[in-house]
């Protein structure tokens, strides 16, 4: 049984959001929770937002499910489209400043009964 959540057009660099989310790949979905509420990147809010809704998500797909064995079977991040904007400079010239957006998946599965 597997229930995932996507965040489309995250204001975040995707570079900086794999970073958050290779810390909490393979981990319990609540013990993730925990990690992130201590991280301080700006990422780590977004993606903990995101487990939660994933981990609602379940609930509500499968009403029997425990929470607590659930795990974070797969998490990625993919570049989103790049918004560009004109910073002007000295002596008529400009810079293009990128500004990056992130779609972030998390795909939750049910630990097996042992």
């Amino acid at each position: 049984m597997e229930t995932s959540a996507t965040l489309r057009m995250a204001r975040i660099t995707p570079r900086k959001a794999k970073r958050v989310i290779d810390l909490i790949k393979g981990k319990m979905a609540s013990d993730a929770v925990m990690a992130l509420k201590f991280m301080p990147y700006k990422a780590a809010k977004a993606i903990e937002k995101l487990l939660k809704s994933a981990m609602s998500n379940a609930t509500q797909k499968y009403n029997y499910i425990d929470i607590d064995k659930l795990r974070i079977k797969t998490a990625y991040v993919g570049q989103g489209p790049v918004m560009k904007r004109i910073e002007t400079r000295a002596m008529g010239r400009a810079n293009i400043i990128k500004k990056r957006t992130s779609h972030i998946t998390i795909i939750l599965t049910e630990e097996p009964k042992k």
